[in-house]
């Protein structure tokens, strides 16, 4: 038997019995003579606790000091669940993020792993020890603490399947798997056995909740196998892999939805080759991400750029670009909140002519405007207003095909 990690989120550990019923399943795989490592989050809702009692203190606190406040959560969480596993009569021990070797860049509160020194928990698998390891957290190389933003110990566990040549890692969450879209918007929603890394990233990074984008980054540049499955059910899971049996015909294989989208459109920018480069370099030095991006060509002299962030760094943005007016010598900046973005997702789009056509019949037909469009292979998006993205989800999700109760898709249409 090779080396599994398990992931296991704040819902898992949210309580006492909670830890004692993940003790349990880590058990079960050590049982199976697998040599076993966790990682795990903060308990419940403590790290949005801790977020608070900072904003009592400050309304602008230091990004270091969040770092040192925010890793308390996942400490409370290895000491307990190894604390349980010490009462099943199991070896295991318990290291910080640091402690594991889990080094990072030294931006706060959205550091990378640079590397992971794997030579402690190496060392704890031979002596057959279950390793704990709190998640979302890591060292810089000039010692300083880090943490990795939300959804970090979904890449942390990937990233230590990764460094340990795992035979996968399984990401145990409060759902039983990766579905067609969110199941609580559209209870036909459909869990799928298998999932490719490409159709996994885009739906990740286009608002599906349940993986973090960067973990399947890194399990995709790396090939390690996820397995999504549900901390309190023995139900099989979603497998994520480098490739999957299609099933059935589906084209699209997903909608997923993102409601934290703004728009800024800015008017008036000379109409020369650096212009683009001089203003998303400006935002990326920011650490904005930018999503769409339109560009409109009035004359020969002057051009308008709209592109979409998230409704948490409009602000931020607007301020970058209105800093460097003198630099862009733009005419006006406006900006627009209160959007979202629907996307249809699939690896078959690439070959099946008709996607776009059937995605933008869907929304007009259900009374929907679409703000901004942007594709690649495997998606579509739309920016529309935010109180219709559930509106917008439904009715994609049966345009496509993917209710439980339609057995095989509609052809699609010929077009674009």
């Amino acid at each position: 038997m090779g080396i599994v990690v398990q992931k296991f989120g704040g819902t898992s550990v949210g309580s006492i019995e909670r830890i004692r019923n993940v003790a349990r399943r880590i058990r079960d795989v050590h049982a199976q003579g697998h040599q076993v490592v966790v990682t795990v989050s903060a308990m419940g809702k403590q790290t949005d606790e801790l977020v608070a009692m900072a904003g009592q203190i400050s309304d602008d606190p230091s990004p270091r000091e969040m770092d040192m406040l925010l890793t308390t959560g996942e400490q409370i969480s290895i000491a307990l669940l190894t604390m349980a596993l010490h009462e099943m009569g199991l070896p295991a021990r318990s290291f910080t993020g640091w402690q594991a070797g889990m080094v990072t860049d030294d931006v706060h509160g959205k550091a990378r792993i640079k590397r992971i020194d794997t030579e402690k928990i190496r060392q704890c698998l031979d002596r057959g020890e279950i390793v704990v390891v709190a998640g979302f957290q890591g060292i810089s190389e000039d010692g300083e603490i880090t943490t990795l933003g939300r959804g970090g110990s979904d890449t942390t566990a990937v990233a230590l399947a990764a460094a340990l040549s795992a035979d996968y890692c399984e990401i145990n969450t409060d759902v039983p798997g990766v579905f067609t879209t969110d199941p609580r918007i559209v209870p036909q929603a459909r869990k799928l056995d298998e999932i490719s890394f490409d159709e996994m990233l885009e739906l990740a990074n286009l608002g599906a909740a349940v993986l973090h984008p960067r973990s399947v980054e890194c399990a995709m540049k790396h090939n390690v196998p996820l397995v999504v499955r549900s901390s309190f059910t023995e139900e099989p899971g979603t497998w994520v892999k480098e490739s999957v049996t299609m099933e059935d015909t589906l084209h699209v294989r997903g909608i997923a939805y993102d409601l934290n989208v703004a728009r800024i459109k800015v008017l008036g920018l000379p109409n020369r080759v650096e212009t683009l480069s001089r203003l998303f370099c400006l935002l990326a030095d920011a650490h904005i991400n930018v999503d769409m991006i339109v560009q409109s060509e009035h004359d020969a002299e002057v051009i308008d750029v709209a592109f979409s962030v998230g409704e948490d760094e409009w602000k931020q943005a607007r301020n970058v670009i209105e800093q460097n007016r003198e630099t862009l010598g733009y005419v006006k900046v406006i900006s627009e909140t209160g959007l979202a973005k629907v996307s249809a997702v699939g690896a078959g789009m690439v070959t099946n002519p008709g996607v776009a056509a059937r995605m933008f019949t869907a929304l007009t037909d259900a009374g929907i405007r679409i703000k901004m469009v942007s594709t690649s292979e495997i998606k579509i998006s739309c920016a529309i207003a935010r109180e219709r993205a559930k509106d917008a989800v439904r009715a994609l999700h049966t345009a496509f095909g993917l209710d439980v109760n339609i057995q095989q898709e509609v052809p699609l249409t010929a077009g674009v």
